[in-house]
């Protein structure tokens, strides 16, 4: 990725950031205002489409998380097949430490939960809450520090993250998926095998690709697996190769610049509306002290920068990588914080853990507490005692 690529991505990421936090605040005033009822009527307001004798009916709640996040899934996937090909995943010695700081984040954040949880067998299925980074908030907010923060430090904030986000899909693909239907499961793998094909044969239209898109989700929707791994599945199989004759950009790049305003502008913030609206009446000093809300909360915000910064420490001891140039210590450990905003991430596994209810309020609160205290502490180290350097 080039410099003004990143720059780029980096001010979007920052717009997008403050469009999330607006979103989020909407809806914790809606639910906790009279208007609250309304809200919660918006979000289970049933929405209906009919196709050829097909008739899927959602609340508006599970279109946004069940569809609108499987074109989100579908930029992680463009994203991860990008880095893995051109980006900073594309060699073993740029990746290696990384993915070792983002293993290390995954791992320690789920060991502080199941630390609150051990013993409960239901609350202890929201173990994976905690070990997601929210990309779009934690570069945003990074970004916000300027030339405080070197970019090279972004540039590895970025890998980690993307790298976080794939552990996130393999996660949901092996841990939250319960009854699948087998007939189901064949036809989405027949389309992804069709998806694959085409890219074989050298197809660079992107209709193609978005029609059989379309079908694979559906297929993977009513397979039991959840539906936004069909994003990740399609993103994948779109070819990153120059079109024959062509000036245009790679299909891949097409798609993704086409698809990231979108997905930073509307369905992200959309996600937050109708995921982050919090009853604060009922956070009690009981709800307050609940395993689930101490264990994502912690998890976040002390397990994550101690797994990132243990990580990399072991990586650095046994010379498998090097930190980011122009990088200090009180910086690198500034970003490990910033690994702790999980938001959007830490919500959309929160709501395919927990099938009671019950769970919401915790899931939520420990989210956003865990969240905004990375955010805070992160952004102030990074901007205490440093000078801006030209």
């Amino acid at each position: 990725m080039s410099l003004s690529a990143i720059r780029n991505f980096l001010r979007l990421e920052v717009a997008g950031g403050f469009f999330l936090v607006a979103s989020a605040t909407v809806a914790l005033i809606l639910a906790n205002s009279p208007a609250q009822s309304g809200y919660q009527a918006l979000l289970h307001l049933p929405l209906g489409v009919q196709f050829s004798g097909i008739n899927l009916s959602k609340s508006a709640l599970h279109w946004i998380n069940d569809g609108l996040m499987a074109v989100f899934f579908l930029l992680v996937g463009l994203e991860i097949k990008r880095e893995a090909i051109q980006g900073e995943l594309s060699s073993l010695r740029r990746a290696a430490l990384p993915i070792l700081a983002a293993l290390g984040g995954m791992a320690v954040p789920a060991l502080v939960y199941l630390g609150f949880t051990w013993g409960d067998p239901v609350m202890m299925r929201g173990w994976a809450i905690s070990s997601a980074t929210d990309i779009a908030f934690a570069v945003g907010v990074l970004a916000l520090a300027g030339r405080r923060a070197p970019p090279s430090l972004r540039i590895f904030l970025l890998a980690l993250a993307i790298i976080d986000d794939l552990g996130a899909i393999v996660i949901i693909a092996l841990f939250y998926t319960d009854q699948i239907s087998l007939m189901f499961l064949a036809l989405a793998l027949a389309t992804l095998i069709g998806l694959v094909a085409m890219n074989q044969a050298g197809v660079t239209r992107l209709a193609p690709y978005l029609g059989l898109g379309l079908l694979l989700w559906f297929f993977v929707l009513e397979s039991g697996i959840h539906a936004t791994l069909a994003g990740v599945a399609l993103g994948l199989t779109i070819p990153l190769r120059q079109p024959a004759a062509s000036i245009k950009a790679p299909p891949l790049l097409r798609l993704e610049h086409g698809l990231h305003p979108w997905v930073t502008f509307a369905i992200l913030p959309l996600f937050a509306f109708a995921n982050a609206g919090v009853p604060l009446t009922d956070a009690d000093a009981a709800v307050l002290s609940h395993p689930v809300t101490l264990g994502v909360a912690l998890g976040l915000f002390l397990g994550k920068q101690a797994g990132i910064m243990l990580a990399i420490g072991l990586g650095l001891a046994l010379k498998i990588g090097t930190l980011p140039a122009g990088a200090n210590l009180r910086q690198l450990y500034a970003m490990a914080i910033l690994t702790g905003i999980g938001f959007t991430m830490s919500l959309f596994i929160g709501t395919l853990a927990f099938e009671d209810v019950a769970y919401d309020v915790p899931v939520r609160l420990g989210v956003l507490g865990g969240s905004l205290l990375s955010a805070a502490v992160g952004f102030t180290l990074l901007m205490a005692g440093s000078k801006r350097r030209e």
